[in-house]
C-alpha cells in the first residue's frame, strides 16, 4: 500500500513553483540535489540564493524514521517537547536489538523476551503520538522505508546514519540524531549547512561479476572516509538508469561510509518499476508525471563540471568487482590485486564466516544472484569451507525468497538465515568461536567494518564487498582465492564458477503474511505511556541545564584521544543497547573504546579527583569531577565522531558534566549532535596545538560572554609546571546553534516555545 499519498501528492504539487523560484535566484541550472533541498525549504519559496558549504538553512523535511536503540532517546526526549503529535508521519522500526545467535526464530523469541519492556514503551508511545510502529522481525528501518516510504524528491530525515538508502528511490534522505527528529516531529524547522554537490557520472553498464557494491565500494577507496563530508553525492548517466532501484539504494546507504551527508539518483524506469512492485502504483505516476523536477536540468549533464563541486566518473563497463577492508571501509582493493593484498599485509588469509544481507544488501535482487552462486556449491559437489549466515533486510524480502525456494538453496549450502534484523552489523551476533580475541578474517555485504564492530574483538579483519563475492569466498574459506579466474575442488574435479544471475523483481511478485505494523490509535490522549520507574533500561529525562553566562574556568582533561574516534568508541553498541533508554546507565560506556594518547590503553584515564591521582575508567573519572563539581573537557583527534549517528555518544559526555570537545576535525553528524545538548564542539585553529595538551592540564574555555558567529573562542592551558599556552579555537556556531548553548540544550528551546515562552 501507499502511504501518506496525500502528503507526497502535495509535495510534488508545489516543486514546480518553489524551483522555478529556486532557478531565479541562483541564476543558472539546477542540480537534482539542489531542486530537492530549495523544494523543503522551511520557509517555503526561496527568497535568496545560498552558498554551498557556507550558508545555515532551514528545511522542513517530509517524514522521520527512527529505529528502536535511537528511538527510545529521541522519544523520551520528544515526551519533553508539549506536543500532542507528531508535526510529521514519522515510523518506529524494533530492529537493532535483536542478537544473531541461533537463527531466526529462536533469536526473535529471545528478543521478544528479552526487550518487552523496551518493545512496549516504543509501542505505546508510538500509539500515543501518532507514529507507525514496525515490530520485532519487521524488518531493518532502511529496507522498510525503500519498501514503504521513500518516495522521489522526497526529504527524509532519519536516527541511523544509514538513512541515505531511502536515495535509491530519489529521496533526500539523511541520517541524523535524536535531537533533530526531536525538532521535526515537533513541528520546528530542521537546520542543515547548504551541502556541497559531488557528481558521479556513471557511464557504461555492468555485466558478470560486478554489482552495484562494487560502484560505492570504489567510490570509498576515491573519496575516503572524509572525502564526502559537507556533500550530497549525486549519481547521474546511462550507467545509472541501469542499475536497478535496490542497486541504486546500496550505492546511497555506502554513502555513509565516506561522510556524505547523503546521496541521491533521478527518478528514472526502474524506480517506477519497483514502485509499483511494492504495491505503489499511485506515486510511480505521481513521480512520472512530474519527471523533469526529479532530476537535474538538461544543462547540468552536458557539462557536470561546471555544476558540480567536483566531478568523479566510473565506467560500468571496466568496472571490477571490489573487496574493502580491513578496519576501514575505504581501503578498497580490486578483486584482482586482492590475494596479492591479503599476503603482503598478512592478513589471516583462512576465512572464518560470511556474512551477506542487512540494510545495505539484502534485496531480491542480491538475494537472487548470491543463491545462484550457492546453488553452483551443491550442484558442483563443492564442500564449503566457512560459517555462512544471510540477513533478509524486511519479512516482505525474507517471505518473497523463502516462498521461491531460495532459502532452501543456502540452507542446502549450510547457510543459517538469521533474523530480519541488524544483527551482526553493528555488534548484536553472539558469535560461535573458540577465542574472541584471536586474529581471523570475516567478510561481509554489510557498510561497516571498524575494528570490533561486528563481534567485540579487535583482532577480527572485517572485509567488505558484493554478497555473492561473500558467497564464493565462504564457499573457498580462503581469501587468496579469486572467483573470477580460479577453480576449487569438487567431487568430479576442479569447478569454476559460473558468472552469478540474478533478478531485480520476483516474477510472482512479492508476498507476505504479516508485514509487522502497527497504526497508531487515532486519538492517543488516553494512552498512557509505559515506563517503570524501577527500570534499568529506560529513564525518564531531566533537562540539562542553562549555560551560566560565563567563561568556564577550572575544567579538567578528561582525555585525550589519540586516532581513530568514531561514535563506535564513544558509545559502543552490542550488548550497551539495551540501556539505549536509560542515559545513566548507558553512559557507563562513554569513551572506553577510544585510544588515551598519554598511555596507549583504552578506558584508563588519569583521575585527578581521586587520591593518589591514579588511573580510573574514563566514566568513572567524569563521575568523580562531576560529583565534585568540577566541568571536563575531551581531545580529539582527525573526523571526531564519524560512523553512526547515535546521539547518546554527545549526551553521555553532556550527563557526565564534559563541558567541551576541542578537536581537529569533527564528522558532520556527531558535531550537530553536541550542539544539540548544549555542548561546545570545538576544533584548533592550529591543529598542531593538539600537542601541547599534557595529561595534568586545567583548561579554561574563554571569549564565552561574547559569543557569535565566526567569531574564534580561546583556551587557556595551565600546565602542571605553572606554564601556560594560550590556544584559538574555531567553532562552526550560527546564532541559533548559540542560543541552544546558552539555554542548555535546543530541546530546552523547543519545550519554552511550546508553553509559549518565547516567540
Amino acid at each position: 500500500m501507499a502511504f501518506d499519498l496525500e502528503m507526497i501528492r502535495a509535495v510534488y504539487a508545489g516543486m514546480g513553483s518553489r524551483i522555478e523560484a529556486a532557478r531565479a535566484a541562483v541564476a543558472r541550472p539546477l542540480t537534482l540535489t539542489e531542486k530537492i533541498l530549495y523544494a523543503h525549504l522551511y520557509g517555503g519559496e526561496v527568497k535568496q540564493a545560498y552558498e554551498r558549504g557556507v550558508s545555515y538553512v532551514d528545511f522542513a523535511p517530509d517524514r522521520v524514521a527512527m529505529q528502536d536503540a535511537t528511538a527510545q532517546m529521541a522519544l523520551l526526549q520528544f515526551m519533553q517537547a508539549g506536543r500532542a503529535t507528531a508535526a510529521v508521519p514519522s515510523t518506529v522500526h524494533c530492529d537493532h536489538l535483536i542478537q544473531a545467535k541461533d537463527g531466526a526464530n529462536a533469536d526473535l523469541a529471545e528478543a521478544n523476551t528479552e526487550n518487552k519492556e523496551v518493545y512496549d514503551f516504543l509501542a505505546s508511545v508510538s500509539n500515543k503520538y501518532g507514529i507507525g510502529f514496525w515490530k520485532p522481525g519487521a524488518g531493518i528501518i532502511h529496507q522498510v522505508v525503500l519498501e514503504n516510504y521513500a518516495f522521489p524528491g522526497g526529504m527524509m530525515i532519519g536516527t541511523d546514519s544509514h538513512t541515505p538508502n531511502a536515495g535509491g528511490l530519489g529521496m533526500v534522505a539523511i541520517g541524523v540524531g535524536g535531537a533533530d527528529a526531536v525538532d521535526v516531529m515537533a513541528g520546528m524547522a530542521w537546520e542543515l549547512k547548504f551541502p556541497k554537490v559531488i557528481g558521479v557520472k556513471l557511464t557504461g553498464k555492468m555485466s558478470g561479476w560486478t554489482s552495484a557494491k562494487d560502484v560505492i565500494l570504489k567510490v570509498a577507496g576515491i573519496l575516503t572516509v572524509k572525502g564526502g563530508t559537507g556533500a550530497i553525492v549525486e549519481y547521474f548517466g546511462e550507467g545509472a538508469e541501469s542499475l536497478s532501484a535496490t542497486g541504486k539504494g546500496t550505492i546511497c546507504n555506502m554513502g555513509a561510509e565516506i561522510g556524505a551527508t547523503t546521496s541521491v539518483f533521478a527518478y528514472d524506469e526502474k524506480m517506477g518499476d519497483y514502485l509499483r512492485g511494492t504495491g505503489r502504483a499511485e506515486i510511480a505516476d505521481a513521480a512520472s508525471a512530474v519527471r523533469a523536477h526529479l532530476r537535474a536540468d538538461d544543462e547540468v549533464y552536458t557539462q557536470p563540471e561546471r555544476y558540480y563541486d567536483q566531478l568523479i566518473e566510473i565506467d560500468l563497463n571496466t568496472l571490477e568487482p571490489y573487496v574493502n577492508g580491513p578496519f576501514t571501509p575505504d581501503a578498497a582493493w580490486p578483486i584482482s590485486q586482492f590475494a596479492a593484498a591479503v599476503k603482503e599485509h598478512g592478513w589471516p588469509e583462512k576465512l572464518e564466516v560470511g556474512l551477506i544481507g542487512s540494510c545495505t544488501n539484502s534485496s531480491y535482487e542480491d538475494i537472487t544472484r548470491a543463491a545462484s552462486i550457492a546453488k553452483q556449491a551443491v550442484d558442483k559437489g563443492l564442500k564449503v569451507a566457512a560459517e555462512f549466515t544471510i540477513t533478509p533486510g524486511s519479512e516482505l524480502v525474507r517471505y518473497t525468497v523463502a516462498r521461491d525456494g531460495l532459502l532452501d538453496t543456502f540452507a542446502d549450502m549450510g547457510g543459517v538465515v538469521l533474523a530480519n534484523a541488524c544483527g551482526p552489523c553493528i555488534g548484536q551476533w553472539a558469535r560461535h568461536t573458540d577465542d574472541p580475541k584471536r586474529r581471523n578474517s570475516i567478510i561481509t555485504s554489510f557498510n561497516r567494518n571498524f575494528a570490533k564492530r561486528n563481534d567485540g574483538n579487535p583482532n577480527t579483519h572485517a572485509f567488505v564487498a558484493s554478497p555473492e563475492i561473500v558467497t564464493a569466498f565462504a564457499i573457498a574459506g580462503d581469501l587468496t582465492f579469486n572467483p573470477l579466474t580460479d577453480t576449487l575442488p569438487g567431487t568430479n574435479g576442479p569447478v569454476k564458477f559460473d558468472e552469478p544471475s540474478g533478478l531485480e523483481m520476483p516474477p510472482m511478485g512479492f508476498a507476505v503474511e504479516d508485514a509487522g505494523f502497527q497504526a497508531p490509535a487515532a486519538d492517543g490522549s488516553g494512552v498512557q505511556v509505559l515506563v517503570s520507574e524501577a527500570s534499568d533500561r529506560l529513564e525518564l529525562l531531566e533537562p540539562f541545564k542553562a549555560w551560566e553566562g560565563i567563561d568556564l574556568k577550572g575544567l579538567r582533561l578528561l582525555i585525550k584521544a589519540q586516532g581513530k574516534c568514531t561514535t563506535d568508541h564513544i558509545s559502543m553498541a552490542g550488548p550497551w543497547l539495551k540501556y539505549r533508554g536509560h542515559l545513566d546507565n548507558i553512559s557507563n560506556n562513554m569513551l572506553i573504546g577510544a585510544t588515551n594518547a598519554f598511555n596507549g590503553e583504552t578506558n584508563s584515564v588519569r583521575n585527578f579527583a581521586v587520591q593518589g591521582d591514579g588511573y580510573n575508567t574514563v566514566p568513572q573519572s567524569a563521575r568523580s569531577y562531576k560529583s565534585m563539581g568540577i566541568g571536563t573537557v575531551v581531545i580529539g583527534d582527525e573526523n571526531y565522531g564519524e560512523g553512526s549517528s547515535r546521539e547518546h555518544a554527545a549526551m553521555e559526555p553532556r550527563h557526565l558534566g564534559v563541558r567541551a570537545v576541542i578537536v581537529k576535525s569533527f564528522a558532520r553528524i556527531h558535531e550537530t549532535n553536541l550542539k544539540k545538548q548544549g555542548m561546545l564542539g570545538l576544533t584548533f585553529a592550529n591543529k598542531a596545538d593538539y600537542d601541547l595538551i599534557e595529561e595534568a592540564d586545567t583548561i579554561d574555555i574563554l571569549g564565552l560572554t561574547d559569543f557569535a558567529p565566526g567569531q574564534p573562542l580561546q583556551a587557556r592551558l595551565h600546565h602542571i609546571d605553572g606554564d601556560t599556552d594560550l590556544i584559538t579555537l574555531n567553532h562552526t556556531y550560527n546564532e541559533g546553534q548559540i542560543e541552544w548553548f546558552k539555554a542548555g540544550s535546543a530541546l530546552n528551546l523547543i519545550r519554552l516555545k511550546e508553553a509559549g515562552q518565547l516567540v
